[in-house]
C-alpha cells in the first residue's frame, strides 16, 4: 500500500521480505536441528533393526536415508513430530517395506514374506521386549569382523554405524569417492559371501573381538583428532566415534576396556577448542588457554576413566592411555602437569606394546620429567631403530628438545627433515613456524 492508499504492483515491500526470509530461516532451524539429533540418535539403531530383519545392508541403508531425506522434505511443512525417532522409524521401516514387495522376482519367497511380516507389524521398534541396542551392537561387531581388511571396517564402521556418507569417509582417509565407494561395495559383498554372522562373537571370542572393534573405534576418532584444514569434518568424525564408544559402553557395561576408551576420546575430545586459535592454527599444549577446555566433558571422561578401574583395576592399554590424557585435562596450567606420572605410564605401555610409535611418545615423556637432555637421548635411541623413519613427529621431537637445549642450528635441521615429512596443513604450518622462530644462535 502506498502513502496515498493505492494498491502498489511494484516491488514487494523490502522489509516484508526481509520479515519473511527472518521468519522461514527461524522456522528452518528446529527442523535441521531435529533431523540432525535424530540422525545422531537414530541411524545406527534404524539400519540395525533392518539388517537383522533383511540381510540386505543396501536395502537397509536406502531405506533410512530415504527416511530422513522425507524428515527434512515435511517437517517444514507439517511440523516436527513429538517423537521424531519414532516417525523415522516408521518411515524406514515402511519404504524397506515397499522394496521388498515391489520386488517381483523376490516376493513370494518364504524368506521375503516372513521379513514384510515382521517390517509390517507397527511400532514394533517400540516394544519393551525389542532390544534395540542387541542389534546396533551386532551392527558394530559385524562391520569389524577381523575377516575384512582393516581400512574396510574403519569404512563399514563410519557409513553404516555413524551414518556419514561416502563422501566424507573419502575425505576423512584423503582417497577418491570412487575408491572408497568400491571399498564400501565389496566389503558389504564379503559379508553376505562369506557368510560373516550378523551377531555379537560368542562368549569364547568376545575379548579378542571388542580388541579389534575398539582398535577400529580408535583409529576413527584420531582420524578426526589429527587437525587438517576443515575443522569442522574433523570435529564430525571424532563425535561420531565417542557416539560409537557410548553405545559400546551401554551395550557392553561389563567392559573396562570399552569404558577406558571412552574416556580417553572425552578427555581429549575436551582440548579441542584450544588446540587451534581463531585463525584455525595449531597451539602447542604448553601454550593453549585452558579456559577453553570443556570441563564437562572433561568430567564425563574422568568418571568413564573411573568406572574402567572399578571394573578392571590393573591397567590396560587404553587404561594407560586415558590417564595419561587425565593427567594433561586436570592440571590447571603446564607447568603443574605431572610428567613424573606420564612418564611412568608411558614406561609401561612401552614394556608391553612394541609399538615404535608408543616408544617415541615414551621417549618424549621421559623428556618433559627428566630434562631434554634426557629427552633427547631417548628419542635418539628410537630413531636408530628405524622404525619410524619417514614419521614427522620423529624429527619434530628430535628439533623440539634441540630447541629447549639451545642448539640452534641441529634444531633447523630437525624442522627442516620434520616439514618435508608432514602432511600440508596446521601441524605442518607449526613446525614451519618453529623453524622461522629460532633465534640465530651459535650451535651449543
Amino acid at each position: 500500500m502506498r502513502d496515498d492508499g493505492a494498491v502498489s504492483h511494484g516491488s514487494p515491500d523490502p522489509d516484508a521480505v526481509t520479515d519473511a526470509v527472518t521468519d522461514a530461516v527461524a522456522a528452518a532451524i528446529p527442523v535441521t536441528a531435529a533431523v540432525t539429533a535424530a540422525h545422531a540418535e537414530e541411524w545406527s539403531r534404524i539400519v540395525a533393526s533392518l539388517i537383522r530383519v533383511t540381510g540386505d545392508w543396501s536395502l537397509a541403508e536406502d531405506a533410512a536415508q530415504d527416511a530422513f531425506t522425507k524428515a527434512i522434505e515435511r517437517w517444514p511443512r507439517e511440523g516436527v513430530p513429538r517423537n521424531p525417532g519414532a516417525w523415522i522409524t516408521t518411515v524406514a521401516r515402511n519404504g524397506a517395506l515397499d522394496r521388498i514387495r515391489r520386488s517381483a522376482n523376490e516376493a513370494l519367497k518364504l524368506r521375503e514374506v516372513a521379513m514384510m511380516d515382521e517390517l509390517d507389524r507397527p511400532d514394533r521398534e517400540y516394544d519393551s521386549g525389542y532390544d534395540i541396542d542387541d542389534d546396533r551392537l551386532r551392527l558394530i561387531f559385524t562391520c569389524c569382523h577381523p575377516a575384512l581388511a582393516i581400512e574396510a571396517r574403519v569404512a563399514l564402521t563410519l557409513r553404516t554405524v555413524a551414518g556419514l556418507t561416502t563422501p566424507e569417509i573419502a575425505r576423512a582417509f584423503l582417497v577418491p569417492e570412487a575408491t572408497m565407494a568400491q571399498r564400501l561395495v565389496r566389503a558389504k559383498r564379503k559379508i553376505q559371501n562369506a557368510g560373516i554372522p550378523y551377531r555379537v562373537p560368542p562368549a569364547e571370542l568376545l575379548d579378542e573381538r571388542l580388541a579389534g572393534v575398539l582398535a577400529v573405534l580408535y583409529l576413527v576418532f584420531n582420524a578426526g583428532y589429527t587437525l587438517t584444514d576443515d575443522a569442522a569434518h574433523d570435529e564430525a568424525l571424532s563425535v561420531e566415534a565417542i557416539r560409537v564408544g557410548v553405545v559400546l559402553t551401554e551395550s557392553l557395561p561389563r567392559s573396562a576396556s570399552a569404558h577406558a576408551l571412552l574416556a580417553l576420546m572425552l578427555l581429549q575430545h575436551a582440548r579441542r577448542a584450544g588446540r587451534t586459535d581463531a585463525d584455525g592454527e595449531l597451539v602447542s599444549l604448553e601454550d593453549q588457554d585452558r579456559t577453553q577446555w570443556d570441563t564437562a566433558v572433561i568430567r564425563r571422561g574422568l568418571d568413564a576413566l573411573d568406572a574402567s578401574y572399578r571394573l578392571e583395576p590393573v591397567p590396560d592399554r587404553y587404561q594407560a592411555l586415558a590417564s595419561i590424557a587425565a593427567c594433561h585435562a586436570t592440571a590447571p596450567t603446564a607447568d603443574a602437569t605431572d610428567y613424573a606420572r606420564i612418564a611412568s605410564l608411558y614406561a609401561g605401555l612401552a614394556a608391553a606394546d612394541a609399538s615404535p610409535i608408543v616408544a617415541l611418545n615414551a621417549a618424549i615423556a621421559r623428556g618433559m620429567a627428566d630434562g631434554a637432555e634426557a629427552g633427547l637421548a631417548a628419542v635418539d635411541g628410537v630413531a636408530a631403530s628405524g622404525a619410524l623413519d619417514g614419521y614427522y613427529l620423529l624429527p619434530a621431537a628430535q628439533a623440539d628438545f634441540l630447541r629447549r637445549l639451545r642448539r640452534t642450528e641441529a634444531a633447523a635441521e630437525r624442522y627442516d627433515a620434520a616439514i618435508a615429512l608432514a602432511q600440508p596443513g596446521p601441524e605442518r604450518r607449526y613446525l614451519e613456524r618453529r623453524r622461522a622462530a629460532l633465534s640465530a644462535r651459535p650451535t651449543g
